[in-house]
């Protein structure tokens, strides 16, 4: 999954697969070797329970980073636990589905038995990412979905290198309107909506060069 661009020492003691490439610590072994599409059974709870580093596996912190779609910034939802801050650095430096947008999920490939996250996901590539770094963040009661507290430091990138505001403003526009389709099939659209509105305002104020909110 990862190529080498000087990982963090933490990252660079993981294993790595016949292509030489680090395999990160929730990846499920299928057959003997590692499928960096399917994330092993039980990662997600115990990465969330014990305070796990999602990426390389050691203990977290005080401040837990998340790696966001541009949509995650706006509803402040992510269906992965947190990571060290260097660890997700290097993701969205050296992930091929963050760094190169062209590329698409293999999902007809799946091994069987492999079951969807929850939440709603979104299957596009949005080409732009956000590192989003927080003291809080919290689990749902009904699924393995993480709230997420305000930030301490949100940084964007986008082809493995800082993204400009006009490239993460975009890729801003494009999650709401995932979103507000979303909204449209709310019990209560028009409440729906103005939730909406409000949460994307803030998550403007995040963009590169902005004020941190």
């Amino acid at each position: 999954m990862f190529t080498d661009l000087f990982p963090p020492p933490r990252l660079a003691r993981r294993p790595r697969d016949r292509h030489g490439r680090l395999v990160p610590w929730f990846v499920a072994y299928i057959d003997g070797e590692p499928d960096h599409r399917v994330v092993k059974e039980g990662a997600v709870e115990d990465a969330a329970r014990f305070r796990i580093c999602f990426l390389c596996g050691g203990g977290l912190g005080a401040h837990h980073t998340f790696v966001l779609g541009p949509m995650c910034t706006i509803n402040r939802v992510s269906a992965e636990p947190p990571s060290h801050r260097d660890c997700a650095d290097y993701a969205v430096r050296s992930c091929p589905f963050l760094t190169h947008p062209q590329m698409r999920r293999r999902d007809n490939t799946l091994p069987a038995g492999v079951r969807e996250p929850d939440g709603i996901m979104c299957r596009r590539n949005p080409g732009v990412c956000a590192v989003w770094t927080t003291r809080a963040w919290s689990k749902r009661s009904d699924a393995w979905l993480f709230d997420l507290g305000d930030p301490l430091h949100v940084t964007w990138w986008s082809r493995g290198r800082r993204a400009t505001h006009e490239e993460a403003l975009d890729a801003l526009v494009s999650g709401r309107t995932v979103l507000e389709d979303e909204a449209d099939e709310d019990a209560m659209p028009a409440r729906a909506h103005r939730l909406l509105a409000r949460q994307y305002e803030r998550a403007l104020t995040c963009l590169p060069g902005n004020v941190p909110c």
